[in-house]
């Protein structure tokens, strides 16, 4: 059980993973494996911020040892502990576990067994591979934010595009796909998750429509990003807004009759569009965001009020499913996700201050209390 997790045997139950230390990605990825059941120990670095500002709330729910790896016996002592485990997570630049003495064919030398999962923004190779980057970078250069935004130019994400949902994401799932293959063939393998390889695959569909002659590469000209006035965004009589997603043409009569409004021609017909826009408009403008969403309740028409984060987690449908939980400092965050019925995730413990669990974490793992006193008489680990 990972720390603080209050499920006794996740699905993960009984994975060993190691994580070294960093933001991001990797980190979110280590939190997920934790989640998920699997007994995950992390590595920071000596004298690293313990504030959950610092971290993003990302080192939660799992515990974490101080060690030096610019110290030989810090840099002993991780390898020690990845050749008794099943994963090592990582999110240094290219280059950086092997200059550290680490580098994936030496750890899978002393444990063939071993999965690495390797978190960068631009890959393990390539020219781009040892620049630095952000999620905005690596999603500009895998087309997915000219796809973002007004005709007039793309907007910044969020950043969870290609830091989360193309990064630490496709990087749980390499390893878990990783894991099934060690089953079947008995040996592990270097996972080389890249920021900008997931951020482009998650546009499959749009690549795939675009090479089909059904999409159009200039944005909010298409039926999926805004062109469509039956699949926008709409201001309400408040300032607010409700979001339209009325596809299907039974959810489209369904829009048209609780707004009380009627269009000429075809739904799909790009000449009706303004008509039907300009009808969608004036309709909204009428009431406030909170009155559309009372009147839509309970219909097919696809329309939702657009909510802010601090309203989400109170929406009465997170409230009966339980999707907010509190975080690390007690204000809510949302539950891990997805759900199983029979080896539930565990909810989110508490983040711990970078070292607190050195001791307790090397004798867990197999070091003799002497080794671990001379550990910390060197400085190459260190307890908070």
């Amino acid at each position: 059980m990972s720390a603080g997790s209050s499920v006794a045997a996740g699905p993960l139950a009984g994975v060993r993973v190691v994580e070294l230390g960093g933001i991001g990605p990797a980190p979110f990825a280590a939190m997920v494996l934790a989640e998920m059941g699997a007994d995950v120990v992390r590595v920071d670095r000596p004298g690293a911020p313990s504030d959950v500002d610092a971290s993003g709330g990302l080192r939660r729910s799992r515990p974490s040892i101080a060690v030096d790896l610019k110290h030989p016996d810090g840099v002993a002592a991780v390898r020690r502990l990845v050749a008794g485990a099943d994963v090592l997570v990582e999110g240094f630049r290219p280059g950086v576990l092997e200059r550290l003495g680490l580098a994936p064919d030496d750890l899978l030398a002393d444990n063939p067994r071993l999965v690495v999962g390797r978190m960068t923004g631009w890959g393990q190779e390539g020219p781009w591979a040892p620049r630095a980057g952000h999620d905005i970078t690596y999603a500009a250069l895998s087309g997915t934010l000219h796809a973002m935004g007004g005709a007039e130019r793309p907007v910044a994400p969020v950043p969870v595009l290609a830091d989360f949902a193309g990064g630490a994401m496709y990087l749980v799932s390499g390893v878990l796909a990783a894991l099934v293959s060690r089953g079947a063939t008995g040996r592990g393998q270097v996972v080389d998750a890249a920021m900008v390889d997931g951020a482009a695959h998650l546009l499959t569909l749009v690549h795939t429509m675009l090479g089909a002659g059904e999409w159009t590469d200039r944005r909010r000209s298409n039926v999926l990003d805004g062109g469509a006035p039956f699949y926008d965004v709409y201001a309400c009589a408040d300032g607010r807004f409700v979001a339209v997603g009325a596809l299907e043409p039974q959810f489209w009569r369904e829009l048209l009759r609780l707004l009380g409004v009627s269009v000429e021609g075809d739904q799909y017909d790009p000449t009706t569009w303004a008509e039907q826009r300009s009808a969608f408009e004036t309709a909204f403008a009428q009431r406030t965001r909170d009155e559309w969403a009372a009147h839509f309740e309970g219909s097919d028409a696809c329309v939702a009020p657009v909510l802010s984060l601090e309203e989400a987690h109170r929406h009465p449908h997170h409230a009966a499913r339980g999707s907010f939980v509190p975080g690390p400092d007690g204000s809510p965050v949302p539950r891990p996700a997805p759900r199983l019925s029979g080896t539930p995730l565990g909810t989110p413990g508490p983040e711990p201050v970078p070292g607190q669990h050195t001791r307790e974490q090397l004798l867990a793992h197999g070091f003799g209390a002497d080794e671990v006193e001379a550990l910390l008489a060197s400085g190459a680990v260190v307890q908070a």
